[in-house]
């Protein structure tokens, strides 16, 4: 196996995508070490990638951007600015609401940051708001993204790990709230200490008249999560309505979509879909041949050999998917560490999906974390600052950050007590 992980490691400092280092990883070793040709590569990577779930992956892609363009985005903005604009720290609230709530239709950080975060940093900016406090807040709360439902990471998660993605999505509400909420109370006490001022004063009228203009927008997390739980139709299915529905509204209702947007729209999001798949079927060489060598079993054995703890495990867990997703790409690292360390969750009595949240937040943490952090770039480029910069204003959020995560750790029920009860109950 020294041979896999030094390959992996010496494509990857040599500036090849991930996904085809970690092909050019496995080859190298199954050519050395088992002789075996291009027909078995292939089958691998095919058989990788060869899930009817993965084909959510492009359509919530496409419904993201289509949102993006057709006046979505700003009417989310809108509405969260009239429902909690008037709370001292003004736009960092809103900045906070419009991400749980845009996240309840696109799933990617990326897609918060580079399409809602623009509009964010602009009026936070003109509002007379700090730099440092707009780009933070505006990089923290889009994590919240992959952990409200639809999630692009989780629906990785539940193929790799086999698990319900219903279930996972309702798994990450409650957190994705708590964070949420916890960003919420740090912005009011930076916003007490440097005296910023609300954007506006509480106006039911104006919530009421913001909310006719966002109706349409607001129904898509109901028909994604509604139908997916009420059995309605399986999350791929969800991801179809969720772009049918984005288009209709864009193109037709607000007809702010032209057919060159989405033509370039549509470009992109098969450029996007093609090196996610790329990195799942390199992914699906380089976990089969860690399941082939036992290595799953030797991390169980050598974990439960020290210590029977739960907790200690995922502390464990949590500093490696930290330090991984500082410098590979998410989607590689669910597809590569998932089936190295379930089996040890398992042995452990983790709940999967417990364990599959937990997990996620701090690959999440890794989006914001240098040197490959991909909120970090997207975000420098909107906002026209240096890297550097962004890494320094995060700094600012990194309480709520943890004190989520600690509650992860220690308060299993925040990510299994809804999916149990809702699933008990349809059951």
């Amino acid at each position: 196996m020294i041979v896999l992980f030094v390959s992996l490691a010496i494509l990857l400092v040599s500036g090849l995508p991930v996904g085809l280092a970690l092909v050019g990883a496995s080859m190298t070793y199954l050519l050395l070490t088992e002789g075996l040709g291009t027909p078995q590569i292939l089958f691998r990577m095919v058989n990788g990638v060869d899930s009817f779930t993965l084909l959510a992956i492009p359509f919530f892609i496409l419904a993201g951007g289509v949102m993006n363009v057709g006046g979505v985005t700003e009417r989310i903005f809108s509405f969260a600015d009239a429902l909690v604009g008037w709370m001292k720290g003004g736009l960092g609230h809103v900045n906070v609401a419009a991400s749980v709530i845009f996240s309840g239709m696109s799933g990617a950080a990326v897609a918060d940051v580079g399409g809602l975060g623009a509009i964010e940093i602009k009026a936070m900016r003109k509002a007379g708001f700090d730099d440092d406090f707009t780009i933070g807040i505006t990089g923290a709360s889009a994590i919240i993204g992959p952990l409200i439902p639809p999630s692009l990471p989780l629906i990785i998660y539940g193929v790799v790990a086999s698990e319900s993605i219903g279930s996972l999505f309702l798994a990450g509400i409650v957190p994705g709230l708590l964070l949420a909420l916890l960003m919420s109370l740090s912005i009011y006490i930076i916003a007490r200490r440097r005296k910023y001022r609300p954007n506006h004063s509480f106006d039911t009228h104006l919530i009421l008249s913001r909310a006719r203009h966002a109706f349409f927008p607001l129904l898509t997390p109901v028909i994604i999560i509604g139908g997916i739980t009420l059995g309605v139709f399986t999350p791929t299915e969800a991801a179809v309505a969720a772009s049918a529905y984005a288009i209709l509204l864009s193109a037709l209702v607000f007809r702010e979509m032209r057919w060159s947007d989405f033509v370039r729209l549509s470009r992109e999001t098969a450029t996007t879909t093609c090196s996610i798949l790329v990195i799942v079927a390199g992914s699906a060489i380089f976990s089969w041949l860690l399941t082939a060598n036992n290595v799953g079993s030797l991390v169980r054995d050598l974990v439960t050999g020290l210590t029977d703890s739960p907790i200690l495990f995922l502390v464990l867990v949590g500093v490696v998917t930290l330090v991984v997703g500082c410098f590979l790409d998410m989607i590689a690292a669910i597809t590569i560490l998932v089936p190295v360390l379930l089996p040890t969750a398992n042995s452990l009595g983790i709940d999967p999906i417990h364990f599959g949240i937990f997990f996620m937040f701090n690959l999440m943490l890794g989006l914001l974390t240098p040197p490959v952090g991909m909120v970090i770039f997207v975000l420098a480029k909107v906002a026209g600052v240096t890297p550097t910069f962004v890494s320094r204003s995060l700094l600012l959020f990194v309480v709520p950050l943890m004190l989520a995560l600690l509650a992860l750790l220690f308060i299993p029920a925040l990510s299994t007590a809804l999916p149990t009860f809702i699933n008990g109950e349809s059951g």
